[in-house]
């Protein structure tokens, strides 16, 4: 996706970005079918874990990450640092709106059933630290800021999950006089998700524009290095939604009815821990790099992470995993179409001066 200035920016885009929806689509429901149709396959696929962590999945993570986070100018997060408006208009979108959201949608509207309830109120708990890296580059935003913003939510997702996860599941609805939930989820947990997929790609990506700069210069690295790995975030991200699409398709289509009143949250918690960002981003005055990545990083949720904890402590086959399960089946498609919505309002920004010691690569 170039970035390039002049004309609207969706029409700038490559041929295969212009129809990424239409790739993902295709993902979506070739994950699904594959899942449904091929005996075994989600068993299969389930059997490759390590600690809980789906080796497929993880992989597909590994290498839609890489590429972008091997653009990052590491030598320039110390501006990002420096900008105490998007820190901490971060963390209180992330750790204090986004749970807070999730527990009202899922209590307004799955009043009557209690374990999609409890589910989602995992998924609003597990920021995401993933997948916004590639929603947010194809957004054009801030690289930077996205390395960074992702980094502060692993760490607060290592410190402050099994704490929140108690508060929203025991001891608020304790003192609203509502029916709670235990959650038995262990930092280490927590943590080897954040290592695999955060913590690898990052060092990787850190190691690349390092040793890729120091050894051929950075000419060579931004116009020759970057371009050929490019591709391959498209095909890590369209590998990973296939692979986890097909682990849980036998599961999603067999409850049509249900995973219809699990979006209903979902669409609306999407939808509002975006805007909201996008809202708040502009009103801070921030630029639309930086309003993007803020948006994004608040609307996006760690599903392996949720996946994983509701398996671990509800089991396989309970409504708390399938609302885990339905999380990345309405969150990929409505963060696409935000990507556009992005892209459609970037204009409306001032566009800042180029950096005369930088010319940003394309994809």
């Amino acid at each position: 996706m170039s970035r390039r200035e002049g004309g609207p920016v969706v029409q700038r885009l490559s041929t295969l970005d212009r129809f990424l929806p239409v790739w993902i689509g295709l993902a979506m429901v070739g994950g699904l079918l594959l899942g449904r149709l091929v005996p075994g396959i989600d068993d299969a696929l389930s059997a490759v874990e390590v600690d809980g962590i789906s080796l497929p999945i993880a992989v597909g993570l590994l290498v839609m990450m890489y590429p972008v986070l091997a653009k990052v100018r590491y030598d320039r997060l110390d501006t990002v640092t420096a900008d105490r408006r998007m820190l901490g208009a971060s963390l209180v979108l992330n750790w204090v709106v986004g749970p807070a959201l999730m527990f009202t949608l899922a209590w307004l509207l799955l009043p009557d059933l209690p374990e999609y309830r409890t589910g989602l109120v995992i998924v609003g708990l597990a920021r995401c630290i993933a997948m916004v890296i590639i929603w947010n580059d194809l957004a054009c935003g801030d690289r930077e800021a996205a390395a960074v913003l992702v980094a502060l939510n692993s760490v607060f997702q290592v410190v402050a999950f099994a704490g929140l996860g108690w508060f929203y599941l025991e001891a608020l609805p304790s003192w609203l006089g509502l029916p709670g939930a235990a959650l038995d989820v262990s930092a280490w947990q927590i943590a080897t998700s954040v290592l695999v997929f955060l913590g690898i790609p990052l060092l990787l990506g850190w190691l690349s524009r390092t040793y890729g700069e120091r050894a051929r210069g950075r000419e060579w690295y931004e116009s020759v290095f970057l371009p050929r790995v490019g591709p391959w975030a498209l095909i890590g991200l369209l590998f990973t939604i296939v692979v986890l699409f097909a682990l849980q398709g036998e599961q999603v289509t067999s409850n049509p009815v249900d995973v219809v009143r699990i979006a209903l949250p979902l669409l609306a918690y999407f939808a509002l821990m975006w805007g909201g960002g996008f809202l708040l981003g502009r009103a801070l005055g921030m630029t639309y790099e930086r309003t993007t990545t803020l948006a994004f990083t608040a609307a996006g949720n760690n599903f392996e992470l949720a996946i994983a904890v509701a398996i671990a402590t509800f089991g396989v086959t309970s409504g708390q995993a399938l609302a885990g399960v339905v999380g990345p089946l309405i969150e990929v498609p409505v963060l696409v179409a935000l990507v556009y919505v992005s892209l459609a309002l970037r204009d409306r920004f001032p566009h800042p001066a180029p950096d005369p010691t930088f010319e940003e690569s394309s994809r």
